[in-house]
């Protein structure tokens, strides 16, 4: 046997940490737990805790406290714990014990797609997931006999510009799965299941620091309820539309519920059906069906769901007590058999059914409604942000848009990077307490927007499609064109790839110097408030062929984009000028807080001839594997963004991917000032 000496560096272990980044910088104090065990805390619910005990045992205390563990609290539980947060500090209670088993939502769209590529979370999704493609739109004859419904026209499912031109069909308890199953990568005790919230409050007086209170009773098999009081900094609501969150902090969702009842149903089906692998939209005499094709189960055979108009269980529009107590008697009388019968003469002369006994996988029914709540947030008294609401807990809408788990999960993306830089102390303001933070203000103001946005489009979109094509029945009266354009119109919003957000302090529109040509921001031209639209590019260190996405991964840093002018080989030229100062703001903030990625055009020497030598020291210094020619693919990168080669610009990218602020080249200052009012200076 060969004897050799071996060393090692202390910090071998990070080659194997769950992660493409450490966590996040903490500035702000280090969080103690609390030394009062759980099991303290814990009592029967037959031996309420008495006036005596409750004077001298302190409730636990985290930092973050999150109710329910569907796709939108597993999302925020997920990224909050890969950003730096440890169990000790975050805590996630769930009533299901387990993730969900049949049923609810099943589509993700490209922009989801795309953070869950960020989040090395996509491959499972992609591999097995059914992709669509395509959309079939079919619509009355106006025959009376034979073909009475004909294809009018097939579509792409996604006509805007993504890096996942199509929509993954997948069970949104395997997404659940995988976002847990990940999670406990970083968090041993995993989601806290088995548990209610049984109330939550904002107490300020007994702990100005840790203000809200949760009531949770944890029923374990075989053993008593056991209830228990935790405090948190804050708390999130992401439990759903009957969210107890919100209903404890007196929000409530506001909107009518539309006069139309649908059947919903997830089977393995028997079709002569020509397209009932495609998305359709079916307008027919008998009614209206949606199909969405599934995925393959571990039989072999592949699920479809349908969404089925039941047309003789219509109801008065309205929200008052009354009519929900009608709808709801109504939607009682839906049955399996009913939805048959109804989807069977909308396909006519098509033929459809359960393939077999027991393929019918779940059903359901609902009635259109779409609601919002008018507040996202619960302020303390010193209108300091305490609690949140995500998901369906504030926006409810129809599911044919194809939005419910996307916009939710989109929620807590959106939370997340802004809860964890106010906790850690990397916003302005004082350290050693918490503070009104303008940018965890923020989440209101962006994501309210989008829910209105998506509310106001649900309606549209659910009212057409409700309707009849072809007929003389007034209102209900549309055309095939009509409905192709609502359709093809919303593809940004729904795909997820056009969503803006207003203008705030984490997103700058107005600049000094606009360098940007073009206002297709759609297409991919950078807009502060748009995300930033995936291009492929060429890697100088190693001439690897790369997506510029893949630079943005969901790790909780701001990124900076310069786009050089065609002089970088100038030694004094613009470029280098910017390079060299943008190198002495990012040394101003935390450390690791701030990447740097960097695209040349065409210059006068090709890639394989200049060397490191000939560039800026500063390329090297912070960008050296994230240094790329934005001309040599099929992508030209200075064309879809709207930059001129000749003049450049820089960008600066926030941590959900989504642009803050565009500036010339020569106008770092600009860039400067838009850091220094989301970021901590050191």
């Amino acid at each position: 046997m060969p004897v050799f000496t071996e060393f090692s560096a202390s910090s071998r272990e990070l080659r194997v940490l769950p992660s493409f980044a450490p966590p996040l910088p903490r500035l702000s104090p280090a969080f103690t737990k609390s030394t009062t065990s759980s099991n303290s805390q814990s009592q029967s619910q037959s031996q309420p805790q008495t006036q005596s005990q409750s004077q001298f045992s302190e409730p636990e205390k985290y930092e973050v406290v999150i109710i329910g563990a569907g796709p939108a609290g597993l999302m925020l539980n997920l990224l909050l714990a890969r950003y730096g947060l440890s169990d000790d500090s975050l805590l996630c209670v769930d009533t299901k014990p387990g993730t969900l088993k049949s049923g609810q939502a099943d589509g993700l769209q490209p922009r989801t797609l795309e953070i869950l590529k960020s989040l090395g979370l996509a491959d499972e999704i992609l591999n097995d997931g059914c992709h669509m493609e395509e959309v079939a739109f079919w619509n009355p004859t106006g025959k009376t006999e034979g073909d009475v419904i004909e294809r009018t026209s097939i579509v792409p499912d996604v006509s805007v510009p993504a890096r996942f031109q199509h929509e993954v069909t997948i069970h949104q308890g395997r997404i659940e799965r995988i976002l847990e199953t990940d999670l406990l990568r970083y968090s041993k005790r995993g989601v806290l299941r088995n548990t209610r919230l049984v109330d939550v409050r904002i107490d300020e007086e007994g702990d100005a620091e840790f203000p809200v209170i949760a009531d949770i009773e944890t029923e374990e098999e075989g053993k008593e309820k056991v209830r228990r009081t935790v405090r948190s900094k804050y708390l999130v609501g992401a439990d759903g539309a009957h969210s107890n969150v919100r209903r404890c902090m007196g929000l409530s969702l506001e909107g009518e519920s539309l006069d139309h009842i649908w059947g919903v149903v997830d089977l393995v089906i028997d079709t002569d059906f020509p397209d009932i692998r495609r998305r359709c939209a079916i307008h027919s005499p008998a009614g209206s069906v949606m199909v969405i094709p599934r995925e393959r189960i571990v039989t072999g055979d592949y699920l479809t769901r349908l969404y089925v108009q039941v047309p003789e269980i219509e109801i008065e529009a309205g929200d008052d007590r009354k009519a929900k107590e009608g709808a709801k008697a109504r939607r009682a009388q839906v049955t399996l058999e009913g939805i048959f019968q109804h989807a069977a003469d909308a396909f006519k002369p098509y033929y459809i059914k359960p393939k077999q006994d027991g393929t019918v996988d779940w059903w359901a029914a609902y009635q259109i409604g779409q609601r919002v709540s008018g507040k996202f947030t619960v302020k303390d008294s010193k209108g300091i942000n305490r609690v949140f609401i995500a998901g369906d807990a504030c926006h409810t809408h129809s599911p044919k848009a194809g939005q419910g788990m996307n916009v939710s999960m989109m929620d807590s993306y959106n939370l997340a990077w802004k809860l964890i830089y106010s906790i850690h102390g990397l916003t302005p303001g004082p350290l050693e307490t918490a503070k009104q933070d303008p940018v965890l203000d923020t989440y209101h103001l962006e994501r309210h927007t989008i829910a209105q946005q998506l509310i106001d489009f649900d309606r549209a979109f659910s009212s057409m499609f409700s309707g009849k094509i072809g007929t003389e029945d007034g209102v209900e009266s549309l055309t095939h064109e009509q409905f192709l354009e609502v359709f093809s119109t919303g593809n940004g919003f729904t795909s997820g790839c056009g969503i803006e957000y207003p203008e705030n302090i984490t997103v700058e529109k107005s600049t000094a110097v606009n360098p940007i040509r073009g206002t297709d921001y759609l297409q991919g031209i950078l807009r502060p408030g748009r995300r930033l639209l995936n291009a492929r590019v060429r890697r100088f260190a190693d001439g690897n062929k790369r997506d510029l996405q893949d630079d943005f991964l969901s790790t909780g840093r701001f990124r900076i984009l310069v786009l050089t002018s065609s002089d970088l080989l100038i030694p004094n030229g613009q470029s280098a000028k910017a390079l060299s100062l943008l190198s002495t703001l990012i040394s101003q903030f935390p450390s690791s807080v701030i990447e740097q990625t960097v695209i040349h055009p065409q210059l006068d020497k090709d890639t394989k001839t200049f060397m490191w030598r000939d560039l800026p020291a500063e390329i090297k210094k912070h960008s050296e594997m994230r240094f790329y020619s934005g001309y040599e693919l099929s992508d030209d990168v200075y064309k879809i963004y709207g930059v001129d080669e000749a003049e450049g610009a820089i960008t600066v990218v926030r941590p959900d991917g989504y642009v803050g602020v565009v500036a010339a080249l020569d106008d770092v200052s600009t860039v400067e000032g838009y850091l220094g009012s989301v970021l901590r200076k050191i």
